[in-house]
């Protein structure tokens, strides 16, 4: 689930209806409105920073993508495109300028960031391992991710630009999905 920036909504993947598709709701749990509507897996929505729109990951043209739409659930819209591959996890920057997502496009996930309309797409990271779910500071200058380079899965952090990629996590159950604090 992702808070609005207001804090008013909640988006959510609910399979009620037989498979994953996006939901909103206020947050006291009220108003519970699917977005998405279609046979396809949809899943791991995330609110832009000014709420107006919704970046998610579906399935419906046969490998998952990223896709962005309004927060009213229209002008549901692909913004990567790579067939037989999965593009998933998307995260807006601060700014909504960008998108950090992960992609399997070079043979394992790899932590990418875009520009928020799809373009610019750049591979920030590079190892034998996975990196995946990646989050930005508040501020935009970091990005925090789980990977399993280190033999298990362990949050890592790095510069906005793939630089600096560093170790925050040792623990060898695993850590996953790594989100910041205001």
């Amino acid at each position: 689930p992702c808070f609005s920036p207001d804090g008013t909504k909640i988006a959510f993947a609910s399979a009620r209806d037989g498979n994953f598709e996006i939901y909103v709701m206020n947050a006291d749990g009220s108003n519970q409105t699917s977005l998405t509507n279609n046979s396809a897996w949809n899943r791991s929505p995330c609110f832009s920073p000014d709420g107006t729109k919704i970046a998610f990951m579906s399935d419906r043209d046969g490998d998952l993508e990223i896709y962005v739409m309004n927060a009213d659930g229209s002008n549901q819209t692909r913004i990567t495109k790579n067939p037989a591959l999965d593009d998933v996890a998307p995260c807006f920057s601060p700014d909504g300028t960008e998108i950090a997502f992960a992609s399997d496009r070079d043979g394992n996930y790899e932590i990418y960031v875009m520009n928020a309309d799809g373009s610019n797409q750049t591979s920030l990271t590079n190892n034998s391992a996975g990196d995946l779910w990646p989050c930005f500071s508040p501020d935009g200058t970091e990005i925090a991710f789980t990977s399993g380079r280190d033999g298990d899965l362990e949050i890592y952090v790095m510069n906005a630009d793939g630089s600096n990629q560093t170790s925050i996590t040792n623990n060898p159950a695993g850590d996953i999905r790594p989100s910041w604090g205001p």
